[in-house]
């Protein structure tokens, strides 16, 4: 499980909200992944770190699966191979937790795909169940995603069919419920990490920007009798001295 420590030294939890869309229910039969979407959190907040991908299953889609997320053969025909996206894949969600709705589905068709390219499967990311989280929560309830979506008055008005990353920023905001509401400290942290990340851009762009000079020099602020005064004073200087080098008319 990889932390970062942020600025004041406090630990940053880093967990991956992931969601897959398929060619059906079942690897065993065949079935392919076609869209993985996963989405950054940073001590139980979005961060705006996404990966996003669809990908050619090289079968045909089920008139079932396409009926409930929309996607098309036609769609994936340019699409890349699982193989083409895997290293960018496990780059993104390293060795941190990972949020799944219904985690058994999306692990095992994730880990029939790495298997069948030659792959060991997902074992050093730990894995948590919104599923079962909200049955355990809420016995007996509608536990989908819509119901708890209901539940939390999640906005979820723009889900017309499934959609990998829009599940998993869905999924962002019931998680966030389920582990008990938005905590004051963790949304000053978050907020205090991005300050820190704009200031430090806002700095190396100011680096990189010449220097702008006044179009005009200031007035001398220097009265006639203060010049003169200042003037005896650098004379009684050492001929050596830096101050007297252009005397007072170089103030």
């Amino acid at each position: 499980m990889r932390r970062r420590a942020n600025l004041k030294g406090h630990k940053i939890l880093r967990e991956i909200i992931l969601d897959t869309e398929t060619t059906g229910l079942d690897p065993s039969r065949g079935d392919k992944i076609v869209e993985i979407g996963c989405l950054e959190l940073v001590n139980r907040l979005p961060s705006g770190e996404t990966f996003h991908v669809y990908i050619n299953p090289e079968r045909a889609m089920s008139a079932d699966a396409e009926a409930v997320h929309g996607i098309s053969d036609a769609f994936l025909a340019d699409k890349p191979k699982f193989a083409d996206i895997v290293e960018g894949f496990l780059a993104f969600i390293g060795s941190d937790p990972l949020v799944i709705h219904n985690a058994a589905f999306d692990m095992k068709f994730l880990n029939a795909e790495l298997e069948h390219i030659g792959r060991a499967p997902l074992q050093a990311n730990p894995v948590i169940d919104t599923l079962a989280m909200a049955r355990k929560r809420f016995p007996g309830a509608p536990a989908s995603l819509d119901a708890l979506c209901r539940r939390f008055g999640v906005d979820n008005s723009g889900r017309v069919h499934h959609g990998a990353l829009l599940d998993s920023e869905l999924l962002a905001d019931v998680y966030l419920e389920l582990s008990g509401g938005r905590q004051p400290g963790l949304v000053f942290q978050a907020d205090a990490a991005r300050a820190d990340n704009a200031k430090t851009a806002s700095d190396a762009e100011s680096a990189r920007q010449p220097q702008k000079r006044r179009p005009a020099p200031l007035a001398a602020r220097l009265g006639e009798e203060e010049r003169i005064a200042h003037r005896a004073f650098l004379e009684d200087l050492p001929q050596t001295a830096i101050w007297f080098d252009g005397g007072v008319d170089g103030l």
